[in-house]
């Protein structure tokens, strides 16, 4: 399906797709579903109930069974509302909305990205969005070069044209270009108290349909799964919690994650591996209970892109660095006794280390 045109205002995100010739004959809540794959069939149906969705040019009362045709136009247009809200324990969270600039040029821009800000729009979440802020702020075309989860805050590269998103993109599928994260988590019975390992457990989503969020892990022999290598580099260890960082040399998801799950540190505030998916669809349907979040600690997954280095234009290399954010920093202060600027330097020559290391 393409896009043929995308327009925003504070309130309300419009999106234009252009039919297919292979989506022709499909019923509009199954071409609709291609898009928002994170919206139950029953959401999409409301939606065209509620004249949110709409084929251009197209007379009459449009339904979920009405059938497309090639070269037909859709509309889906989303209203902002309760949905782009975060809640924990209740109580609507105030989230930042305005990300910080790390560096920024004529064709690159490099944000620190506040936790719960998605990379581009999709599913429910559409105005939040690191993409739609540059593209109202700029009146342009922003390109996202790479992804991190809605929840992991911390570096993220943004295109200002198709020219230098094309060139970063390629180095990002070339592995030419290396992250480095911050994260926080809590050791169990699996954890073998090393200050350093390489992960190499291989990765799949078995699941179908909403399930397919949840990311498996197998033994690096299995031939379950895709290859998948973490660097992690173990900072403190303080009153059963674990900080390090983690340098990940493959994107599969959700890894940094399911390689700290699988050797014995699962993430802080992780729904989805330190909980458990029904634990996951109960905060994403805000009916998780106290023990949910007794257990969770914090709103988010413990995560932040800290660092990333990459070849850019006449420079062999460049180096962005970000600060812990305030919410991690706030933890630390009120989980452990260790200094900030102790870690901090801490952070900075793991990072250096490892750059400076051919892996």
């Amino acid at each position: 399906m393409s896009i043929i045109n995308k327009a925003y205002r504070d309130d309300m995100f419009e999106v234009r797709h252009l039919v297919d010739e292979e989506h022709h004959g499909a019923r509009l809540d199954q071409f609709i579903q291609l898009y928002l794959d994170s919206f139950s069939r029953e959401m999409i149906k409301k939606k065209i109930k509620e004249k949110e969705i709409s084929i251009v040019k197209r007379p009459g009362i449009h339904k979920p069974s009405t059938v497309l045709h090639h070269k037909d136009e859709v509309v889906i247009r989303f209203y902002k509302s309760k949905y782009e809200d975060e809640y924990w324990r209740g109580e609507k969270q105030d989230l930042q909305m305005s990300p910080d600039i790390v560096f920024e040029d004529n064709d690159l821009i490099v944000i620190s990205k506040p936790a719960f800000m998605s990379t581009h729009p999709a599913g429910r979440h559409v105005f939040n969005c690191a993409t739609v802020f540059f593209e109202m702020k700029y009146e342009q075309t922003i390109h996202s070069l790479h992804r991190i989860d809605r929840e992991t805050s911390g570096i993220l590269m943004l295109g200002k044209n198709p020219k230098i998103a094309n060139e970063m993109m390629a180095k990002f599928e070339n592995d030419d270009i290396k992250k480095c994260y911050l994260f926080i988590a809590r050791a169990n019975e699996f954890d073998r108290g090393e200050k350093e390992f390489i992960a190499n457990e291989r990765m799949s989503s078995p699941g179908e349909g909403l399930k397919r969020v949840y990311v498996e892990h197998y033994p690096e022999n299995s031939l379950e799964g895709k290859h998948a290598r973490t660097f992690f580099f173990i900072l403190e260890r303080v009153n059963g919690y674990v900080i390090g960082i983690a340098c990940p040399q493959t994107g599969r998801q959700h890894q940094i994650r399911v390689h700290a799950l699988a050797h014995g540190i699962p993430l802080i505030g992780d729904k989805l591996y330190l909980g458990s998916y029904e634990m996951f669809q109960r905060f994403k349907d805000q009916l998780a209970t106290p023990a949910d979040h007794d257990l969770m600690e914090i709103p988010r997954h413990a995560l932040h892109a800290i660092a990333i280095k990459i070849p850019y234009k006449k420079e062999k290399e460049k180096v962005f660095i970000t600060n812990i954010p305030a919410d991690l920093k706030k933890w630390i202060l009120e989980k452990t006794d260790l200094g900030i600027d102790i870690l901090e330097a801490k952070i900075l020559q793991t990072i250096k280390s490892y750059y400076n290391k051919e892996y």
